[in-house]
């Protein structure tokens, strides 16, 4: 047989496969949900037997495995069986860096039915999210425990994933105690403890949030340096601290309600205290970055937005802080460091 070998892609061929990325995600949240990566982590199976595993029709599951493998995602040996290739790791559900939750997360009929709306939200400036269902997304969360718990795991993956990045970029030596605004379970928060055995932090969430964090702060080993907090982070946030930190917090809001929260912040922060915020910084030009991407999301969503460097800080001038240096990390996110400017 003679191999073929395919011309170098055109232009069509470039737009056509932006086009059609969508079945390939969709076909990575399928996997994600039937654990397809944790069955062949301990060799190749035919599909016969995945199929006998996840309840799925053997046929239709070769079929999509194929996809996916032509994407680089699996691979197919001569005996018809699947492997997993090291992007199909990072949809396993034991890996440090899994992306299983976030996979199962984009795969909810909740998050990407807006996606079919994005025209509203070009149009409006409102979110998509909103418009079908009539509440906001954390609201929606509250009332749907199950996709909550997705939604939380795919948090808990992602900072996870961030922090010992965060914790390589930033020295905490000197620093008493540290307060994570809207820190949720306290994964950020006790990797930083743990670098840091001087160090004491205060978790600061709403209440029921709280409620899952004692857990992983003792099996952290750091409970009894880390105070509690529960509160409203529109309304006050604790003093005490000298160094407080806001992780991918102010992303989550407009520029109205990401005002009030350095407000906030600023009301208890110490004539030489620092704020330390961690998020994504979208750069300048046309260069393909991961914050573009988040952006559009928070706008059909949230409501809320990615900024650059230069946002941030003409946001934290209006909260009477300056931006004093940005810190990259080896992760997506960047460490703005601001500090009051009275």
């Amino acid at each position: 047989m003679t191999d073929l070998v395919a011309p170098p892609p055109t232009p069509r061929d470039r737009l056509q496969q932006l086009l059609l990325g969508y079945r390939v995600s969709q076909g990575l949240m399928v996997a994600a949900r039937l654990g397809l990566a944790d069955l062949l982590a301990a060799g190749p199976q035919d599909c016969t037997a995945l199929a006998q595993a996840t309840g799925t029709h053997a046929p239709s599951l070769y079929r999509l495995l194929r996809l996916l493998a032509s994407a680089g995602v699996f691979a197919e040996d001569g005996q018809h069986r699947f492997h997993l290739t090291p992007p199909a790791e990072l949809l396993r559900s034991d890996v440090d860096g899994t992306l299983r939750h976030m996979a199962m997360f984009l795969g909810e009929e909740s998050h990407w039915r807006p996606w079919g709306e994005l025209l509203h939200s070009v149009r409006t400036g409102e979110t998509a999210f909103g418009h079908l269902y009539g509440l906001g997304h954390f609201a929606y969360l509250a009332r749907h425990p199950e996709e909550a718990a997705t939604f939380d795991a795919f948090m808990v993956d992602q900072t996870a994933h961030a922090a010992t990045a965060i914790v390589s970029a930033y020295d905490f030596a000197g620093v008493g105690t540290v307060v994570d605004v809207g820190g949720g379970r306290g994964t950020l928060l006790a990797a930083i403890l743990t670098a840091y055995p001087a160090l004491r932090g205060i978790l600061f969430d709403q209440p029921q949030v709280l409620e899952g964090a004692r857990a992983l702060l003792e099996a952290s080993g750091v409970a009894s340096r880390c105070d509690r907090v529960g509160g409203d982070f529109f309304q006050a946030v604790p003093t005490g601290g000298d160094t407080y930190l806001l992780q991918q917090i102010l992303h989550d809001w407009d520029d109205e309600r990401a005002h009030r929260i350095l407000e906030c912040c600023h009301a208890a922060l110490p004539p030489a205290g620092r704020l330390l915020i961690v998020e994504r910084l979208i750069p300048p030009g046309n260069a393909p970055s991961p914050a573009k991407s988040v952006d559009m999301q928070m706008l059909v969503i949230l409501g809320g937005r990615e900024r650059s460097e230069v946002e941030y800080a003409d946001l934290l001038a209006g909260a009477g802080l300056r931006l004093v240096r940005v810190l990259p990390t080896r992760s997506p996110f960047s460490i703005l460091e601001a500090q009051r400017a009275d």
